[in-house]
């Protein structure tokens, strides 16, 4: 993600004596708590600044999910530490988030430069921890078990360009892949009251935040552990009555979340993108079940085929994973022949990492990292021809397209339509040919070229 900068906020009252540097690592939602925390050190009267040779206390906040991120988080770790005194200004280092809530006593073994830990459910704490430190009190408490939510409720700046931000609308996940370790580092469900994120949403449309883009670990259960029935078609509603709004998109949302009355309301309101993040995980079936997934091959044939009935101009988005303990090669097969027939708008995938508390840590056979490897490299060309063809079949078409950045020393605008959530999908470029655009701006481009990776259109008056 990157340094959380809010450097540029004004100050009413004094002076702010301390300066933070926030380095956040991994997924939106992470982002999120990292912004949640820059506004509390803000109201504690401290100052963001957006390089870490300038601050008094430094703060990582990590990703743990995989192993590849526990490597960067790590790295991060260490890396910033150079800017401690004596070498630099810092007088303290605190990592927060995923890494330390599942590693806090290993980081206070093996990690000598970190002053403190938070867990995930202390990002409320953050000022009176770097209080407690500044005071030289010992501080190297260990995380409790998640559950606070409170944190999400101060009015946050978000570190997004201007034109969107992220609402996180739950906390952890109560599903159980065998796979998967959030349960133990985020916790079971827990969703915040709607009243709540409404209220959060106009707040930030007022602040000229056009799209919003609901997130959690599963959108689609939001509200089973809170009302006790699904209402995530009902929030979209609600949220679509705020004037400011322009666009509305939803992350992270399974198969069994889908549901009619879900298509019904995305296809009866305009605000909302037609576009589905489904994380499918794999195509066979065998697999599936080692997996504890609740879909088989046959439902996700069938929720892509309501899914594409309801809303035409969808584009869907999912994610796999390759290399899964026992995965064999007509297992692999199966998948690839699933996302041939689907074919998927986007897709991500990703190697299977052995986590340890998970069922999958102690199954086997595991499949050797050169074959999950080439299966991985096999399944992507497969879907860059598939991710091609897609959007080819765009060409032609008018969408409207928010301007978010300048490329090629202004002769191309670059921003994303209702088809591209930002970060991981492919970028729209528009041909800087009138002097009326703007940053920030939403206009209506039609799209000349595509492939998997980009398109590019101009506008149309």
């Amino acid at each position: 993600m990157g340094a959380i900068d809010l450097s540029e906020q004004k100050i009413t009252t004094e002076l702010p004596k301390k300066r933070f540097y926030l380095l956040s690592l991994g997924c939106a939602k992470n982002q999120v708590d990292a912004e949640c925390m820059s506004r509390i050190l803000y109201e504690d009267n401290w100052l963001s600044v957006a390089d870490p040779a300038e601050a008094d206390a430094l703060i990582v906040n990590t990703c743990g999910f995989i192993v590849p991120a526990k490597k960067e988080a790590i790295n991060a770790i260490l890396e910033l530490s150079d800017f401690k005194q004596p070498q630099g200004k810092a007088c303290h280092l605190v990592v927060t988030g995923c890494l330390s809530q599942r590693y806090a006593a290993e980081i206070r073994d093996q990690l000598p430069e970190v002053d403190a830990v938070l867990g995930t459910a202390d990002y409320g704490k953050i000022a009176t921890l770097l209080r407690r430190l500044a005071g030289g009190e010992a501080c190297y408490d260990m995380p409790g078990q998640p559950g606070s939510l409170a944190h999400l409720m101060v009015s946050r700046r978000p570190s997004t360009p201007a034109s969107y931000a992220y609402i996180k609308i739950a906390e952890g996940c109560s599903n159980r892949c065998a796979y998967c370790a959030i349960p133990s580092i985020r916790g079971p469900l827990r969703s915040r009251p709607m009243e709540e994120i409404v209220e959060e949403a106009a707040r930030l449309a007022a602040d000229g935040y056009g799209e919003l883009i609901l997130i959690a670990q599963d959108t689609g259960r939001y509200g089973l552990d809170l009302y006790g029935r699904r209402r995530l078609p009902e929030l979209l509603l609600a949220i679509c009555k705020i004037k400011d709004l322009r666009l509305l998109r939803v992350l992270y949302t399974y198969s069994d979340g889908i549901t009619d009355e879900l298509l019904d309301v995305m296809r009866r309101e305009p605000k909302i993108a037609h576009y589905l993040d489904m994380p499918i995980q794999h195509g066979s079936d065998a697999v599936l079940e080692r997996m504890n997934r609740k879909d088989r091959a046959a439902d996700i044939r069938a929720t892509v085929a309501r899914i594409r009935a309801a809303l035409p101009d969808v584009v869907l988005r999912t994610t796999v994973m390759v290399g899964f303990p026992g995965e064999t090669a007509e297992d692999f097969e199966a998948m690839l022949d699933l996302l041939r027939d689907m074919r998927f708008d986007r897709l991500g995938c990703f190697v299977f990492s052995p986590e340890e508390g998970t069922p999958a840590w102690s199954m086997r056979p595991r499949v050797h990292h050169k074959t999950a490897a080439q299966r991985e490299k096999r399944l992507l060309a497969s879907q860059q021809l598939i991710a091609t063809e897609k959007a080819r079949e765009r060409i032609g078409q008018v969408v409207a397209v928010t301007l978010e950045s300048v490329e090629d020393r202004g002769i191309f605008y670059v921003g994303r339509s209702y088809g591209e959530a930002p970060e991981v999908d492919p970028l729209i470029y528009v041909a800087a040919a009138s002097d009326d655009l703007h940053l920030g701006q939403t206009c209506n481009v039609r799209l000349a070229d595509a492939d998997a990776y980009e398109m590019t259109g101009v506008t149309v008056l």
